[in-house]
């Protein structure tokens, strides 16, 4: 582990210490969790299940309602509740760390133990953000649109791609998005694979996971574009690639909390 000494200025006596991690622990926590994901398929095949699956009926419900430019903004921003949504993989990364069972009844322990209430506030603040981000993508899109939306997935596409104010609808979504994700990696990063390891509080966990993205900057912007690749990457094929990079991504962060906070 490339890992350096734990920090020790300014922690607060509640707050758990931090490492300084670089690039080489991202890969090192990538190849780990691969390497949970091989070694547990079967089960974590059924524990992602849920998020494909839902990722392809908020596309059907989208297309049926005519809500064709929340589209985009949907799939984007499914992405801001992930820390949440991986709940069962940490647990899974954490049990066969300690030589556990990990079976699909031992993945969501965590919800049944005493660390749920910590972990369902994370949730909620994560929901939160998540629909924030849609709210900011609707005002984007009738601001420049009017509330005018096309009559087909094609037409809707050809606009944006062809007219000003859908290149400015694809630049401003996008620093808009990049923001809304920032703030969600600062605050899911680590903090609940903190809970479910260490049965901390929320506001301990969340202030844990922002501290570790002031200490190291660079990397975590890095793990963050790392994330938001591998996801598009999932959900070019309406979500269902999801099936695996979620699992890799789930697993790689629980190692990526073990590294980084001590």
């Amino acid at each position: 582990m490339t890992s350096s000494p734990i920090f020790a200025h300014g922690l607060s006596a509640a707050r758990p210490a931090l490492r300084r991690i670089g690039i080489q622990d991202l890969k090192a926590v990538l190849s780990r969790g691969v390497d949970d994901f091989l070694a547990m398929p079967t089960h974590v095949v059924f524990v992602v299940l849920i998020y494909p699956l839902a990722g392809v009926l908020i596309a059907a419900a989208t297309f049926e309602q005519n809500l064709i430019p929340i589209l985009f903004p949907l799939a984007a921003g499914f992405a801001l509740i992930g820390p949440f949504a991986a709940l069962g993989l940490y647990e899974m990364s954490r049990r066969r760390e300690w030589g556990l069972p990990a079976t699909l009844a031992d993945a969501y322990a965590p919800l049944r133990g005493r660390s749920a209430k910590a972990v369902m506030a994370v949730g909620l603040v994560l929901a939160l953000i998540f629909l924030a981000w849609l709210c900011a993508a609707m005002g984007l899109y009738w601001t420049l649109y009017g509330g005018v939306t096309e009559p087909s997935l094609p037409a809707f596409l050809d606009d944006v791609l062809t007219t000003p104010r859908g290149w400015g609808l694809i630049l401003a979504g996008n620093l808009v998005g990049a923001a809304f994700s920032l703030l969600a990696l600062a605050v899911g990063a680590v903090s609940i694979p903190l809970i479910i390891d260490k049965d901390v509080d929320a506001g301990t966990a969340i202030e844990t996971s922002l501290a570790l993205m002031r200490e190291n900057p660079g990397t975590m912007l890095a793990w963050g574009a790392i994330v938001a690749g591998m996801l598009a990457l999932g959900m070019v094929s309406l979500f269902v690639g999801l099936a695996v990079v979620l699992p890799v991504l789930g697993h790689a962060t629980w190692h990526l909390y073990r590294r980084a906070v001590g």
